[in-house]
């Protein structure tokens, strides 16, 4: 569909076969559905970009054609520019969709970090309209993603205003943040909501043992205490268990990693029956995507696709004509529709 892209992380689709892609450097565009790419889209906020941060996911909402509302997550610098975290804004694209308005920062990761590692940051809008947000432990700060008194590794959910639902399972609990949906996460670079309306998500493991899992109200998935991943380089981290009372298993894990981003269920019938239903996932590290294959709720089989290319998969999402759209996130980075045989 569109070439040229710099290092795309995240893609959203507007009416008229248009879209909004953000590149990680810190800029946000149009692309036509002729494939024309748009300047940059002004209006943006400080931006930490570098490492694994920058301008990250995007997300068109639900009322996008009567509100004209977008949400964004990014690298949030500190006023010194020292530190940062992930942060989450809304803002309404202008008319002529050149410029964001009234944006807003509805969300901002506590602690703000002096690293430029595990930053998350997929959005996913709920049926009830509140909106989750996964944010990475920040690599230096994995402890902290057993502790309810901070973001770090978290998963949270929120009202489109930064409000707290009255009904996230930490609120009113001493020293926890109300705004916490589930813990003990590593890195969650892919979530969707599944064609039942729960929340899946893919999260980077260390040296093997990613991860998919189903987040739940007020559940512990165990990082770090539990892995099936080890040190990069080798060696065990922490006990080197892989259960323990309490702690969640995945629903699917992979030694050896392929560092999973973007995720997506097909719910349409355009490439035929055998891949209705299916979850596909990108992989940054292989460069294929993978079309999994579910049984009775667990994985039955795993297909690569695109594999011949061997670029860094960051993005998958079912478009609004029920085909699959991929983003590769190179340099010359791509928006690719994959047409039925």
């Amino acid at each position: 569909m569109a070439t040229g892209l710099e290092n795309p992380w995240g893609v959203t689709f507007l009416s008229g076969g248009r879209f909004v892609v953000t590149e990680r450097p810190g800029r946000m565009r149009l692309v036509g559905a002729d494939g024309k790419i748009g300047a940059p889209i002004a209006g943006l906020p400080p931006i930490a970009a570098g490492g694994q941060g920058g301008l990250l996911d995007v997300l068109a909402d639900s009322g996008f054609e009567r509100n004209r509302t977008l949400y964004f997550c990014f690298s949030e610098p500190d006023a010194g520019g020292s530190a940062n975290s992930t942060a989450l804004a809304r803002a309404n694209l202008s008319a002529d969709g050149t410029r964001l308005e009234e944006l807003k920062i509805i969300f901002s990761q506590q602690p703000k970090v002096a690293s430029r590692a595990h930053f998350g940051c997929r959005i996913v809008e709920a049926r009830d309209g509140t909106l989750f947000l996964t944010l990475g432990d920040r690599f230096s700060r994995k402890e902290d993603a057993q502790k309810l008194d901070n973001h770090l590794g978290k998963i949270v959910r929120i009202g489109k205003d930064g409000s707290v639902p009255k009904d996230n399972p930490f609120v009113g609990k001493a020293r926890a943040l109300p705004d916490i949906w589930s813990y003990g996460h590593r890195n969650g670079q892919g979530a969707t909501l599944a064609p039942d309306g729960r929340l899946w998500m893919t999260e980077h493991g260390p040296q093997g043992g990613d991860e998919i899992n189903i987040p739940q109200a007020g559940r512990n998935y165990g990082w770090p205490v539990i892995t099936y991943g080890e040190n990069y380089g080798g060696g065990k981290i922490g006990d080197g268990i892989t259960a323990k009372e309490g702690m969640e298993q995945p629903l699917h894990y992979w030694v050896p990693s392929i560092a999973p981003s973007g995720m997506a269920f097909l719910t349409s019938d355009r490439y035929g029956a055998a891949w209705k239903g299916n979850l596909f996932v990108g992989s940054l590290k292989f460069g294929y995507l993978d079309r999994i294959e579910l049984k009775g709720g667990k994985v039955a089989a795993e297909h690569k696709l695109l594999a011949e290319g061997r670029a860094r998969i960051r993005d998958v999402k079912q478009g609004p004509d029920g085909l699959l759209y991929v983003l590769t996130d190179e340099a010359d980075g791509k928006l690719l529709r994959l047409r039925p045989n």
